[in-house]
């Protein structure tokens, strides 16, 4: 039963992961120095699905759920598993990325749009 708990821990933590990898970039807008951590995250939640890097909470949940004696997850990953086909359809993955990866470019925009202003401020 931990070992489930713990699976299920991991899982929801892959999904808070996500959603600070789309809308981190707007925490920054209030909390400047969180923009470094949001351009790591950015970097390898992109990089897992570009370039294929393993991400250790699939690892992670994939261990728990062995030692609970519940199945891996399928060899496609987290996202396949419990977003694609779940929240989304299918057909909708590419527009999904797109859009995630369109709330980043904006978050950053946003945040260096007032990153200048605030330096502006500053010189006057």
């Amino acid at each position: 039963m931990p070992f489930r708990v713990l699976a299920d821990v991991v899982a929801v933590t892959h999904v808070a992961f996500i959603a600070y990898v789309v809308a981190g970039g707007f925490l920054a807008w209030r909390w400047p120095r969180t923009i470094g951590p949001h351009a790591l995250a950015v970097a390898w939640g992109f990089g897992t699905i570009l370039i294929g890097f393993d991400c250790p909470l699939t690892y992670a949940e994939n261990w728990a759920r062995r030692r609970a004696g519940v199945g891996e997850l399928p060899a496609a990953g987290f996202i396949d598993h419990y977003l694609t086909g779940v929240i989304y359809p299918d057909s909708a993955l590419g527009s999904v990325r797109a859009l995630a990866a369109l709330a980043v470019l904006v978050s950053w925009l946003g945040y260096a749009r007032r990153y200048q202003r605030r330096l502006s401020s500053r010189v006057v």
